[in-house]
């Protein structure tokens, strides 16, 4: 598993600094590379977990107090993430918090993956929520979810970048023929 580690990777190269890479489909590996420094984030991994349990804190350990995805990604009867994870951050009791906080279906698991498979699966509306290409610019540059990833709660180390720049990074990895590094 590759996971940004807490402290590193806080910069995010813009798009101007791909200009030189000659050929589309290296420039689209390249930039899906730079991306990857958010993808492969703890804000993100976190909530793209392999299994049934959502994982936290800059070093992904396990989701205390235990939950489960449930049937719908929104947690277990009885026990649904808005039970602890209101509209905003709790900043006090360190819950994080976004009106649509919930898991990202199993499909759309990347933990245990390598980059490469990550952005295959990105491509993949079987495996991406049914989006288009367009939808996935979309969703990396707009989502409020999505951008929790740059306003975590205290103690949490926001993604590298802002969301805007990493919007822009996945806008030229589309435009340059949505390129993926090796698997």
């Amino acid at each position: 598993m590759t996971f940004a580690v807490a402290g590193q990777q806080t910069t995010l190269r813009g798009v101007s600094e791909f200009t030189s890479i000659e050929g589309n489909e290296a420039k689209s590996i390249a930039v899906f590379k730079e991306a990857g420094k958010v993808i492969q984030s703890p804000r993100c991994m976190n909530c793209h977990p392999a299994g049934d349990h959502p994982l936290q804190g800059d070093n992904s350990h396990p989701h205390q107090p235990p939950v489960t995805r449930g049937v719908d990604g929104l947690g277990a009867i009885g026990m649904r993430c808005t039970t602890c994870h209101g509209q905003t951050n709790f900043d006090a009791g360190h819950v994080p918090g976004n009106p649509q906080w919930h898991l990202a279906p199993i499909e759309m698991a990347w933990v245990g993956h390598s980059l490469g498979a990550i952005c295959e699966q990105i491509k993949d509306p079987k495996r991406n929520g049914g989006r288009s290409l367009k939808e996935i610019v979309e969703h990396m540059a707009s989502d409020e979810l999505v951008g929790w990833a740059w306003h975590p709660d205290p103690g949490r180390t926001p993604a590298p970048g802002t969301q805007k720049v990493f919007g822009e990074l996945i806008k030229l990895w589309v435009k340059t023929g949505a390129h993926c590094p090796p698997a």
